[in-house]
């Protein structure tokens, strides 16, 4: 065990170099990471197992932060383990730099995961746990680890922690132990002019074990961290009471903490002096980016403690391998990303049914033949057609995570960085469902599991305004221009940030699922429609014509010498062969083309592009969207045929009628294009 003043000296020297990277970098939170530093600095040097040899060992401790603007904490204690140098620290929001203002996902410097708006780091955090639960029922436990979560007021605040804590205590998940830097203070008020709520209450009513301490007393910290270890049926919460800006004095030496200033600014910007701040901390303000020799030894000392704590573990792993070698397989290839093979021609789809259907038909197929998946549903697996894949399996439950279906219940964010933490854990394929329109809810974990290329499959029914009877606020207008544009988005590998794809029926359904299981680099979004859709004309087999899904555009229907080239995605591409119909009667011919994904479509050679969508042909879209869904496609001389206003509430075949959705429809529009 070590002594409490060598703890306390290397927590000193963490809110040292994290107020320096502050002041140096003229940006940033130092206040709430000089208060956090004694709860981390405990935990990395007594209790969190990880392999410094081998930061991707999948059966290590795992550590979440929430707070973002924390960031010079955790690259400070991280430094302490050998994983940023001084100049690293000193490069803090710097261009290129590695230790940017929120943290990055970044294994190779320990940093579990990129730090987004609150509450979505420690809700990351209960979806690892999940994961690691579902893991240790399959394999045992070589998966037996501990989950840790650092948040914030911010973040207790954000209306993601009811989802988060509500079903972290449902399930049971006495893996989790989430520390709650509690200091009474944020960005611009003190909390309590904010909120009077009960946290405390709060979590034990969802079925929580809650500490309360002194968040700055090493020892308190100690006796929680092993109180919290030692429990078998719950989730664990520490309220840690800390001090914003712990050690911050002003010019005439006296007190500058628990200051509101401290939050979000340097110290000498906040009204504290630096210099004598990191006097006051035993450092040198002159030369302030150094390790302390105490600090340097207490680490020193976790690493060869690690390094016999992670032999012992190998070796019960090799132990177990050789007495499972299917068991240790199965774990190779699930944390490798691999997905068995799938059949994928031979899965049946009924005729002309609706693609919500033909997704609920590959999902009894992955369900029976991809043992390392989890499909979550918000309260809609019946209408969200995700009960196809929950046929052939059962929900997760506290005590019992042999199941892969998550119900989650009314909680659309909560169930999408859910599923990224179980994507960030490892090991584990994460989809969640609900309706497109809810897709709004999502929008920040989206963007989320984009910029930290995690692959989860996003599934999103009744694509459009034919959910008609329930009006338009559950009609899906403008929400697929929103995706679209993050397909079009690039990440830091120049990649599209994102899949999406909105199939135009069964078969291309079968085709969209085949290509987001084989997306290990990004997310994936699935636009799938309530009603029946027409199959698409074909004049081969139909499945070795959809494939070319993978290529984002292709063509469905060809005439030699066609006048103009109908394109759309989903069921308007069904909507568009009616109306070719009536067109190629009177003469005019017609090219079709289906969309699925402009951002696939976009990444073919210019010769591929330019074959499917002549610049010199006139092209016509019809999209149960924005125009702008098509825009880029048709061109200046094209024409779109789209909605301009929110939906209306109607049976959806009404509303096919009055809003232009029709066979007849797209005969008239194009004839009048055609004249101009």
């Amino acid at each position: 065990m070590n002594d409490i003043k060598v703890l306390n000296k290397a927590a000193d020297n963490i809110r040292i170099l994290a107020a320096s990277m502050v002041e140096k970098a003229k940006s940033g939170h130092p206040g709430g990471a000089m208060g956090g530093a004694d709860f981390i600095n405990v935990l990395f040097s007594e209790y969190l197992v990880y392999d410094p040899e081998n930061p991707r060992w999948e059966g290590r401790d795992r550590f979440f932060l929430d707070p973002g603007h924390m960031s010079p904490m955790l690259y400070s204690t991280l430094a302490l383990t050998g994983k940023y140098s001084m100049d690293d620290l000193q490069q803090f929001r710097q261009w290129g730099s590695i230790t940017p203002g929120h943290p990055e996902l970044d294994l190779n410097h320990g940093v579990e995961n990129t730090s987004g708006p609150l509450g979505q780091g420690h809700t990351f955090a209960v979806g690892a746990a999940i994961a690691a639960k579902f893991l240790k029922a399959r394999l045992g436990n070589v998966m037996d680890h501990t989950i840790y979560a650092f948040i914030s007021d911010g973040g207790i605040q954000e209306e993601i922690s009811q989802g988060a804590g509500r079903i972290a205590g449902h399930l049971g998940l006495d893996n989790l132990i989430m520390f709650y830097d509690s200091n009474g203070i944020q960005l611009s008020t003190k909390t309590k002019e904010v909120t009077d709520e009960d946290v405390a209450a709060k979590y034990k009513a969802w079925g929580w074990h809650v500490i309360s301490i002194k968040g700055n007393d090493a020892a308190e910290i100690r006796k929680a961290l092993n109180e919290a270890k030692a429990e078998n049926s719950r989730p664990t919460l520490i309220i840690g009471h800390t001090i914003m800006g712990k050690g911050a004095v002003k010019d005439d030496g006296t007190s500058f903490e628990d200051q509101t200033a401290t939050h979000g600014m340097p110290l000498s910007e906040a009204g504290a002096s630096y210099d004598k701040t990191i006097a006051n901390l035993n450092g040198d303000p002159k030369n302030p980016f150094v390790i302390f020799p105490e600090a340097k030894e207490l680490y020193a000392n976790r690493a060869k403690e690690l390094k016999s704590i992670v032999a012992k573990k190998l070796e019960e792993k090799e132990k177990w391998a050789k007495e499972n070698p299917q068991l240790a397989d199965k774990l190779k290839r699930w944390f490798a990303g691999e997905v068995p093979h799938i059949d994928w021609a031979g899965i049946q789809q009924k005729n002309d049914i609706a693609s919500r259907a033909a997704s609920a038909a590959v999902l009894g197929v992955l369900a029976q033949n991809v043992e390392n998946m989890i499909v979550a549903s918000a309260d809609l697996s019946n209408s969200d057609k995700t009960d196809g894949f929950l046929k052939y399996t059962h929900s997760l439950q506290k005590k019992d995570f042999s199941g892969a279906f998550l119900q989650v219940g009314v909680c659309e964010l909560t169930m999408a960085c859910l599923s990224i933490g179980i994507s960030l854990h490892g090991g584990v394929i994460p989809a969640c469902a609900t309706f497109f329109v809810f897709s709004d809810y999502m929008k920040p974990a989206i963007r989320m599991a984009a910029i930290m290329q995690q692959p989860v499959k996003f599934i999103w029914t009744h694509d459009a305004f034919r959910v008609g009877e329930d009006g338009p606020t559950h009609e899906p207008v403008e929400q697929e221009a929103q995706l679209r544009l993050m397909e079009k988005l690039k990440n830091h590998h120049n990649q599209n940030s994102m899949l999406v794809l909105r199939p135009g029926d069964a078969v291309e359904t079968t085709v969209s699922w085949k290509l987001a299981m084989e997306n290990t680099s990004t997310p994936t979004g699935l636009i799938l429609s309530r009603q029946n859709i027409k199959d698409l004309p074909a004049k081969g087999a139909r499945y070795e014509e959809a494939l070319q899904t993978a290529k984002g555009a292709y063509i469905v229907h060809d005439t030699p010498n066609y006048d103009v080239i109908l394109l759309a995605s989903g069921s308007e591409v069904a909507t568009l062969v009616d109306g070719a119909k009536q067109l190629e009667a009177e003469g005019i011919k017609t090219r079709i083309v289906s969309v699925p994904s402009e951002g696939l479509f976009r990444n073919q050679s210019k010769d591929y592009q330019d074959s499917i969508l002549p610049a010199d042909k006139k092209k016509f879209g019809l999209t149960a969207g924005l125009p702008v869904n098509l825009l880029g496609l048709v061109g200046d001389s094209g024409k779109v045929w789209g909605l301009e206003t929110f939906g209306f509430s109607a049976p959806y075949k009404v509303l096919d009628e009055k809003l232009g959705f029709t066979g007849d429809n797209v005969y008239k529009q194009v004839k009048d294009f055609l004249k101009k």
